[in-house]
């Protein structure tokens, strides 16, 4: 148990809150994709610190469908660039269902790269490579935004090809506009094969934290692609992601969000976090169920929405001290940390919940040993949210179960009256006015129990 798993507590709330929600059905006209158990239910958040949480089914593999479709926008933005590749396709949303026919008057094009008209397309832009065939290099890009190696669920690609009569329809109607740029067999056989490429919801939570955080894979660090083209990807999801359910989404959720009819749904605050879900059964707008409630009350409760000023990433904690990282030439404070196990965090500015997810993190960083106590330095913070408030209660409250002693700088009472943390930690705070005063004060309650 450690402070972080606050953030997997309110993922597992959730979880608890909508596991039940009744409503829906899994996509049973692709036969493979009815099959799926309808109970499942996970959820996984990936920091920009790439941190992974995660709550019930999080690791259940399912097939990308229409999830997969920023990310091959990105590859093909990536190797043609934007000019190119809006001559073929728009980016205007749709208002339409994601199957529509959604072609601009006069040229041809699909409204967007969101819905299967404008997907069929951009999966048809990727060029092969000398020594790489299409295919084989958007698995690859789907893999580096994952983190790792995928692979098809044969079983999904047959049954979307024995099934997918309309998306071939749709690219011979696009063919005979002149905006297909290759054969529209070929075309849809790639998509059909983009669709059935199986990931689970840590997988989602990564692919969509890549794009949070400027196409860098927060936990491969690999650039996976630019953050110009990172930027325009979201752009287009935030307007166009969630089909004629576009707008109320932003309105409401305030994410850049996608869905897909396996029951994946991803949703992404930028340089914040990457979150997704999945659970089969589906709305009528293809849209899971409860992965689109869970989302909804994740932004409401914890202010995620993309309009709200967040705090900047990296910005939070300015020092974890512990005796890994003391210098060579220790000062006196420093050889307090090192002899009597007094770690050291020091926090700065607004803390929201993103931010308070750095702190909680960097609070585990300091050492994991029950006999050593932790500083919380609060004295450059500027403000704590309702939210950020009560995951640091939380994680302060896990620490002292743990049997780890906490000390805080908090000139200011940022985190409360001494009763109210008292009630929720269960034991007293000590508080100091500075820095060096809480590290002498830790240590010295270590060398008295010693």
């Amino acid at each position: 148990m450690s402070a972080a798993d606050a953030v997997t507590d309110s993922l597992k709330r959730m979880r608890a809150e909508f596991g039940d929600l009744p409503g829906g059905r899994p996509a049973d006209y692709i036969p493979q994709l009815g099959l799926a158990d309808p109970e499942a239910f996970g959820l996984a958040l990936v920091s920009m610190d790439g941190h992974r949480y995660s709550a019930g089914e999080a690791e259940v593999p399912f097939t990308l469908q229409s999830v997969s479709k920023p990310f091959v926008y990105a590859l093909a933005l990536s190797v043609l660039g934007l000019d190119e590749v809006s001559r073929w396709v728009g980016a205007e949303p749709s208002g339409d269902a994601f199957n529509a026919i959604s072609l601009e008057p006069g040229t041809g094009r699909p409204a967007n790269a969101m819905v299967n008209a404008g997907a069929i397309v951009t999966t048809a832009l990727i060029p092969d490579g000398p020594d790489e065939p299409a295919f084989e290099r958007i698995l690859r890009c789907l893999g580096r935004f994952a983190g790792r190696e995928l692979d098809v669920d044969e079983e999904v690609f047959l049954s979307e090809s024995m099934t997918g009569d309309r998306n071939r329809a749709l690219a011979y109607l696009i063919r005979a506009t002149g905006t297909m740029p290759v054969d529209p067999v070929l075309a849809v056989d790639r998509y059909f094969r983009q669709c059935a490429v199986r990931v689970t919801a840590l997988d989602l939570a990564t692919m969509a934290a890549t794009l949070a955080y400027g196409g860098v894979n927060p936990v491969t660090r690999e650039q996976v692609v630019s953050a110009e083209v990172a930027a325009r990807v979201l752009a287009v999801m935030a307007t166009c992601g969630m089909y004629d359910g576009s707008g109320e989404w932003l309105l409401r959720i305030g994410l850049p969000a996608k869905s897909g009819v396996s029951g994946g749904l991803i949703a992404v605050g930028p340089a914040r976090f990457g979150l997704a879900t999945y659970s089969p059964p589906l709305d009528t707008t293809g849209t899971s169920v409860r992965g689109q409630a869970a989302l909804g009350a994740l932004s409401q409760r914890y202010g995620l929405h993309l309009m709200l000023n967040p705090a900047l990433p990296g910005s939070t904690v300015s020092l974890v001290t512990t005796a890994d990282d003391l210098p060579s030439a220790p000062s006196a404070e420093h050889e307090r940390v090192l002899h009597e196990k007094v770690g050291v965090v020091v926090a700065q500015g607004a803390i929201d919940f993103t931010a308070a997810e750095r702190v909680l993190y960097a609070l585990d960083e300091t050492g994991p040993d029950a006999d050593s106590s932790v500083v919380l330095d609060l004295h450059a913070v500027t403000s704590i949210d309702s939210v950020a408030l009560s995951m640091l209660h939380i994680g302060l409250a896990r620490l002292s179960s743990d049997g780890r002693r906490a000390a805080v700088v908090d000139p200011r009472d940022l985190l409360g009256p001494p009763d109210v943390v008292r009630e929720d930690i269960g034991q007293d705070l000590p508080r100091y006015a500075t820095r060096e005063a809480a590290v002498e004060g830790s240590a010295k309650v270590l060398s008295e129990e010693e």
